[in-house]
């Protein structure tokens, strides 16, 4: 009798454990990619950051003579003209190359087709 009692409580007590252990588990916390760390391959997080810049000032990237191309087609600039976007690009920083693209977005202004090879072969560099 007693080893059935002192099996009964074992099991009692090893069910107790096991529920309990099922609800106080920790679950490994995920970090949510910002816009800082978006690298384009995730499209959740483009849109999110999409819609943040959206609401956002639109920043500019001392490129206030672009806003004469708002809303032109990107198949319609002459070379002279895609070389002005060309200055631009080349004159910052690695890491602003993906806000400058966002910018000119906001603004309506579509990256000349001449330089989207390489804008976007720095926006993959980053």
């Amino acid at each position: 009798m007693t080893v059935f009692i002192i099996c009964a409580i074992t099991l009692l007590f090893l069910l107790m454990l096991f529920r309990w252990g099922r609800h106080h588990t920790t679950t490994p916390v995920e970090s949510q990619p910002s816009c800082a760390t978006c690298d384009g391959h995730d499209s959740r997080c483009m849109q999110e950051c999409a819609m943040e810049a959206a609401i956002k000032d639109i920043e500019y990237f001392d490129d206030e003579e672009l806003d004469m191309f708002r809303d032109r087609q990107s198949d319609h600039y002459t070379d002279d003209e895609a070389e002005q976007f060309r200055e631009v690009l080349y004159t910052m920083r690695q890491e602003e190359v993906r806000d400058w693209a966002n910018s000119l977005a906001l603004r309506h202004i579509e990256v000349p087709d001449q330089l989207k090879d390489e804008l976007f072969l720095m926006m993959n560099d980053e």
